[in-house]
């Protein structure tokens, strides 16, 4: 949803225990989990902050202007260029690596196309037979030595974002070409994934908000093969309310409902301001949201016009954001969300 070329409701009234988001330690399970066998389920924060090591670095600067607080989701992308970099080619990797193994609270978030020349405007046509013959299996070797790169680094348990933003039009591994053949496609990457031996990935199904191109349902790939239902949501239409963005078809309420049904958790990979400006309205809304409904990990994006740390331009919101974030601030407050309770 967001345009990333460089790097590959009205005021809400109350809050629930927005600092808790910083540890999660008091948060309990999604409805759709057994909170006894889960206990501490919590929500990890997270900011995509650049692709490479730099990211790496900031998230100790990020954490330290979150007054303490602990950013426990490191989120990062795979180039899409060239199939070399989808194995896991860039250096930056072993850096991240090395950040998730120094806590083992910490999650490692890593985007990861399912074609190369991913940002090329390749046309549907070719879209869709490049995706039959990934469903065919001629690509299964590429996602099998990423895997194995993953492992070796010690971060089996990577959460793989795959095919993000599927429902669009902006990337070659756009699913409305051959909604069909792109679930087999990606039926056959997990496959490939998880027969090496060692892996603990969770595969992250995370569409954009909204219809977009195609509604994001007629690709989910199937249950066996998801784990994690997330959803790339900025400030923008469709849906010039929070509201609306909860209540439009296959927006953030379709989302929770529809993870509910298939007992999966749910995300936020990309979430930020677009464009309506400096909007600290949407930011508190969108923190009561992940509150209330407590994903496993959410992630903004960071840079201008999106962020709210790196970006100048959106100083109310940063303040929203901050305060609410910080370990210093943190206080329980109730919330107004209760779309699926």
């Amino acid at each position: 949803m967001s345009h990333r070329g460089h790097r590959l409701a009205g005021a809400c009234t109350s809050m629930v225990a927005v600092g808790l988001l910083v540890t999660g330690s008091a948060l309990s399970a999604p409805p759709h989990e057994d909170p006894d066998k889960n206990p501490g389920a919590d929500v990890a924060v997270g900011a995509y902050l650049h692709y490479g090591s730099p990211g790496v670095e900031r998230m100790r600067e990020l954490s330290r202007w979150l007054g303490g607080a602990e950013v426990r989701a490191g989120h990062t992308y795979l180039p899409g260029d060239t199939w070399a970099n989808i194995e896991g080619a860039p250096d930056s990797l072993r850096s991240w690596a090395r950040w998730r193994r120094a806590r083992a609270d910490r999650l490692f978030v890593l985007n990861v196309p399912m074609l190369n020349h991913n940002e090329a405007r390749v046309p549907d046509g070719r879209v869709a037979e490049l995706i039959r013959t990934g469903a065919d299996g001629a690509y299964d070797h590429h996602f099998e030595r990423l895997a194995r790169r993953l492992v070796a680094l010690g971060v089996p348990d990577t959460v793989i974002v795959l095919g993000w933003e599927m429902n669009g039009s902006d990337y070659t591994h756009r699913c409305r070409p051959d909604p069909e053949n792109w679930k087999r496609y990606w039926r056959r990457i997990v496959s490939a994934m998880r027969s090496v031996e060692g892996q603990r990935f969770l595969f992250d199904f995370a569409p954009n908000r909204g219809p977009d191109a195609i509604p994001w349902t007629r690709c989910y790939p199937g249950d066996d093969v998801v784990d994690i239902i997330g959803m790339d949501t900025y400030d923008q239409p469709p849906g010039n309310s929070f509201d609306e963005q909860v209540t439009q078809p296959y927006g953030l309420g379709q989302q929770v409902d529809f993870a509910r049904a298939h007992d999966k958790r749910i995300s936020y990979p990309e979430w930020g301001l677009f464009r309506n400006g400096d909007n600290p309205d949407y930011m508190r809304d969108m923190l009561a949201w992940i509150t209330e409904h407590k994903p496993l990990y959410h992630s903004i994006t960071d840079y201008c016009p999106h962020g709210v740390w790196q970006c100048s331009q959106n100083p109310r919101s940063a303040r929203v954001f901050r305060e609410f974030l910080s370990t210093r601030h943190g206080r329980a407050r109730p919330s107004r969300f209760d779309h699926a309770d």
